[in-house]
């Protein structure tokens, strides 16, 4: 395969993983209220905490970093961290197990009223469960974005967004449009002027 066939069946499956989604009937819904469950955690003074593994990790980062610097344009800096600095991984892996490298932190940051994004392409991983049994403890709600069949964490979480795709590229493709647009609808929200 030449690497303009390689190119064109890439981004075709790109937008047909999009569409796809876009298809699903309960997505938008879904979609309102996962603006609604960020500008409500903002609107109370409240953090998002977010937490991945390995390029789940990284956009649960991207997204944090939206919030504490800007997206398109400056305004005040808004509460959001990507839970797993590398000492505490590397203290609490070591200590407890990795599988709690998640949740210890949660449990000593967050508070009732935050909200906790998990980003995940099989939603099955166990140190992901386990923030989420964390956040539940502590009256924090948890929103999933996934993908192929949502595994474990689909019905664990308060509200779950599955990418209806197998590999974990597209799924993640799908995932930081999502960050992008869930930004720009809770910015028009909270700080309509940045739209005029």
């Amino acid at each position: 395969m030449g690497t303009e066939e390689i190119w064109k069946q890439s981004l075709d499956e790109a937008k047909a993983t999009l569409d796809a989604f876009m298809r699903q009937p309960e997505i938008w819904g879904k979609l309102e209220k996962f603006t609604q469950l960020i500008f409500e955690t903002f609107k109370g003074e409240n953090n998002v905490f977010t937490c991945g593994n390995g390029g789940s990790h990284c956009d649960s980062m991207h997204f944090a970093e939206e919030w504490t610097g800007r997206y398109r344009k400056d305004r005040k800096p808004l509460g959001a961290l990507a839970l797993g600095d590398a000492s505490h991984m590397s203290c609490v892996s070591n200590d407890f197990g990795f599988e709690h490298i998640f949740s210890r932190q949660l449990l000593g940051l967050g508070k009732p009223g935050d909200c906790l994004l998990l980003f995940s392409t099989s939603g099955n991983s166990q140190n992901q469960i386990f923030a989420v049994e964390a956040a539940k403890t502590k009256k924090i709600k948890t929103v999933a974005l996934l993908g192929r069949d949502g595994g474990k964490l689909r019905d664990l979480v308060d509200l779950a967004i599955v990418v209806p795709a197998k590999t974990s590229d597209r799924i993640q493709e799908i995932h930081i449009k999502l960050v992008h647009t869930v930004i720009e609808s809770v910015e028009r929200k909270l700080f309509p002027e940045l739209y005029i």
